[in-house]
């Protein structure tokens, strides 16, 4: 697989994008509306957010893509449209109405997605300006300036993309996600577009994406809450042509690999980009008794705020990791758990171990921080994303909305 730098979800064919200026946001100079589309029908799939409280346009995805079609993707950022009733789904319903007349297709075809505030009603002329602004500016290298219009608390846009061969075909895999607060796992931790031009057929693309999704989106924490508003959608156009790849076969192993890629691509520039975030930390847990049990010890340590403001305050620290071990609710011996912390291993058979401690807190001055975690306890692994937890997500969570 290749990596297309610069890539973005215009890389695949037949896809355009576009972001514009609509007033959404309370900085008025922002882009805030963006727009994906497809010069052809695709499958499409999506997964969303757990959380019980789920946002207007989540209700209207889910009505909409259960012909597994569609050819646009309309979204805004600064008003997340959750908690605003029936006017919040009429709200929803007329944007993908005013992107479906503009674009000649069907508006159950068009999906929405909002990011920002909860529980304020859309303004309404705001976002019919920004969407007449993307439909008059839709175009092939459209993909950054849509990957910059979906950020809130971002500091900046999140793009991937890859191409590969499968058969006598080069594919492409692209994608944008937005995401740096309100970060949890289950599903889908943020707004996402993957975009291919493969032929998929959509109960295949969708096993695909939820394959993907668990080994990327889902292993990713910045703060333990998760949004009303999560949403990850796929859709593949089949502008490469040839036949519908199907299940179990090398090509289609090929392809859900490469959507993988790009999602995990994604998901570690979410968690590199947590609000006030200054290091990326990868905790790895190996030696697990199944894949579930090392994801459970991950996130367990990747969400202690005693872990996560030792790493901001680079202090080696390693009762706080081994304690987020043991309380993760996996059956382990703690006599023969090893832990490491920037690859110095610090705590193994039962007790901690000496280390050079200025060369550690040295170490952990780099935006990267590796902990790997080994259970010895069976050959399964997981590794999570997350970042430390500074004085800057206090003030910018405490002043979100004023």
């Amino acid at each position: 697989m290749d990596v297309i730098v610069g890539g973005n979800v215009c890389a695949p064919r037949g896809f355009r994008a576009a972001g514009a200026l609509g007033g959404i946001k309370a900085d008025s100079t922002k882009l805030d509306v963006a727009l994906v589309a497809s010069d052809r029908a695709a499958s499409a799939a999506a997964v969303y957010t757990t959380n019980r409280v789920q946002a207007a346009p989540l209700h209207l995805c889910r009505e909409y893509l259960r012909d597994g079609k569609a050819q646009a993707v309309i979204l805004n950022s600064g008003n997340a449209n959750a908690c605003t009733g029936e006017r919040g789904i009429d709200n929803a319903r007329a944007m993908s109405v005013q992107v479906g007349r503009g674009l000649g297709v069907r508006s159950e075809d068009v999906l929405v997605c909002s990011t920002g505030v909860i529980g304020v009603q859309l303004d309404m002329d705001a976002v019919q300006t920004g969407i007449a602004g993307v439909l008059s500016c839709l175009q092939e290298n459209g993909g950054d300036d849509a990957a910059v219009a979906i950020m809130t608390t971002d500091t900046a846009p999140k793009t991937s993309a890859l191409s590969l061969e499968i058969g006598e075909n080069t594919v492409c895999v692209g994608g944008m996600a937005k995401g740096s607060g309100m970060i949890a796992p289950n599903m889908a931790t943020m707004l996402g577009v993957i975009t291919t031009d493969a032929n998929v057929p959509p109960d295949l693309l969708r096993e695909m994406l939820l394959s993907a999704v668990k080994r990327s989106f889902n292993c990713i924490t910045v703060d333990g809450d998760m949004s009303t508003n999560d949403t990850v959608i796929a859709m593949a156009n089949g502008a490469v042509g040839g036949a519908c790849l199907e299940s179990n076969t090398p090509s289609a192993a090929a392809l859900s690999e490469a959507i993988e890629v790009v999602c995990r691509d994604l998901a570690r520039q979410i968690a590199r980009d947590g609000e006030g975030a200054t290091k990326l930390v990868s905790v790895e847990v190996m030696g697990a008794a199944s894949e579930e049990e090392a994801r459970q010890v991950g996130l367990s340590v990747a969400n202690s705020n005693l872990v996560k403001t030792a790493i901001f305050g680079r202090d080696p620290n390693w009762g706080r990791i081994l304690c987020a071990v043991g309380y993760a609710g996996v059956p382990m011996n703690s006599q023969q758990v090893a832990v490491y912390l920037c690859n110095t291993q610090i705590y193994g058979a039962g007790s901690g171990l000496p280390f050079d401690h200025e060369a550690l807190v040295e170490a952990m001055s780099a935006a990267d921080i590796p902990i790997s975690i080994d259970l010895a306890s069976g050959t399964a692994r997981a590794e999570i994303f997350t970042c430390d937890l500074s004085y800057d997500y206090v003030r910018i969570n405490a002043e979100y909305t004023t």
